[in-house]
């Protein structure tokens, strides 16, 4: 899945034509404020990913930021081996279940192996009373993601509305592909396919991330890492 811009941004004629690979190679030669260009891409996905673990809007938009910072910080230790996105929603996974433990949160059994499942869910495509109801029913399906258990809850939200493939799912929460297949089919089970078919509406709309909120977090990083060293460091 292409991920999304959000947002009015003075990178956005950059952010058409560099990859993230020559973003992260000019960030780290001293182009700082390109890293805002990164931050507008993925904002939508480390928003759903930290709010699926945390259950909470500012908890998330907090992981957000600390998960920027601790990704500029370490750009040196991106390889290009995986994709900058991949690694990037590593980082605010790790950093949305540290936060959750620190507070307390059961993880409950996050990762337990299972049998290799794997279902289709079946859309329909939506009549003029499902449009009519689109509002009201995404917010009922957004109330049902959030009473899955943690571990499936992560994985949908990567999988199913995020979009991630099943091997970028795994290797971003450290398991295997069996147990995300897995995983993925149990919440579809307790979902229920009637619900998905009678929102009519597309998963990929829930949990949206706000602009406000899209701003304040790309602030608040660039804030923080004009604080630093960093730049120096890697030229070093």
């Amino acid at each position: 899945m292409e991920a999304v811009v959000c947002g009015t941004c003075t990178c956005r004629e950059a952010s058409r034509v560099l990859s993230d690979v020559e973003v992260v190679r000019r960030v780290r030669d001293g182009e700082t404020d390109l890293f805002e260009i990164l931050m507008r891409r993925y904002n939508q996905r480390l928003y759903r990913v930290a709010r699926a673990i945390l259950k909470d809007d500012g908890e998330a938009e907090d992981v957000m930021q600390q998960a920027y910072v601790n990704a500029y910080v370490h750009l040196d230790q991106f390889g290009a081996r995986a994709s900058f996105s991949t690694w990037l929603t590593k980082i605010a996974v790790y950093e949305a279940l540290a936060r959750s433990r620190r507070r307390g949160a059961e993880l409950h059994g996050a990762f337990e192996s299972g049998e290799d499942i794997m279902t289709r869910i079946q859309e329909r495509a939506p009549d003029p009373e499902h449009q009519a109801f689109a509002t009201e029913l995404r917010s009922l399906l957004e109330s049902a993601v959030d009473s899955l258990p943690e571990p499936h809850r992560i994985v949908f939200t990567l999988r199913q509305i995020e979009g991630l493939s099943t091997a970028e799912t795994a290797e971003c929460l450290g398991i295997s592909e069996e147990n995300v297949k897995t995983r993925l089919h149990r919440a579809r089970a307790l979902l229920r396919n009637d619900l998905f078919a009678r929102t009519g509406a597309a998963t990929s709309g829930a949990f949206q991330l706000h602009l406000s909120r899209c701003d304040r977090v790309v602030a608040g990083v660039l804030e923080k890492i004009r604080a630093t060293t960093t730049v120096t460091d890697w030229k070093a």
